[in-house]
């Protein structure tokens, strides 16, 4: 169930297992539609301009191109729409915040910690 930009529901122990270990394993990581190379949609190809920008290392996780993480990633991070990024496996945010956070200044220090 969506309430507002949330999700609530019961993410498998299996797929919660799986998104453990994708945000683990990468610094940063970018649930998107689409992949760094194509992006699917306008917000995802702003977060990935963004990224570019900054030089960051990233992996990206295309969520078009399957269900269950799509679904999985709205539970797991209790937010309900993509792009969705991870650094240091800690949810940083969606497009809007991401952009803010860039054109504070502030992606650049995050990126870096």
């Amino acid at each position: 169930m969506q309430i507002g930009n949330q999700v609530e529901g019961q993410l498998p122990e299996e797929l919660k297992k799986k998104i453990d270990e994708i945000v683990s394993k990468d610094k940063v990581v970018l649930f998107m539609k689409g992949d760094r190379f194509m992006p699917q949609c306008g917000f995802s190809d702003a977060v990935v301009k963004a990224l570019n920008f900054h030089s960051a290392e990233y992996v990206t996780y295309d969520v078009l191109t399957n269900p269950d993480l799509r679904m999985g990633m709205k539970i797991y991070s209790e937010w309900a729409t993509f792009p969705q990024l991870y650094v240091n496996k800690d949810f940083v945010g969606g497009c809007d915040i991401i952009m803010e956070m860039h054109e504070q200044g502030e992606l650049a220090k995050a990126l870096t910690k």
